[in-house]
């Protein structure tokens, strides 16, 4: 079964979540956060690893808020 997970891009996850790219960076290097490279080299962060808790579940509240806002992407 493929499962349709919605990517944003670095500067985007920075705007949503309210920290730098660095620390974007870090996160992806430490595997806080799931990540895909397009086939021109970007990264796109996977939008439900940013708010996944330390048990690997996701807080689907905080989802939802930034699935909402996200839409007209």
């Amino acid at each position: 079964m493929i499962v349709d997970r919605k990517t944003i891009s670095i500067m985007k996850a920075c705007d949503v979540v309210g920290v730098s790219r660095r620390t974007i960076y870090n996160w992806i290097s430490s595997g806080k956060v799931e990540y895909v490279r397009t086939a021109g080299g970007s990264v796109r962060i996977f939008v439900d690893s940013l708010w996944r808790e330390p048990d690997g579940q996701s807080n689907r509240q905080e989802w939802q808020q930034v699935s909402a806002a996200t839409q007209d992407l």
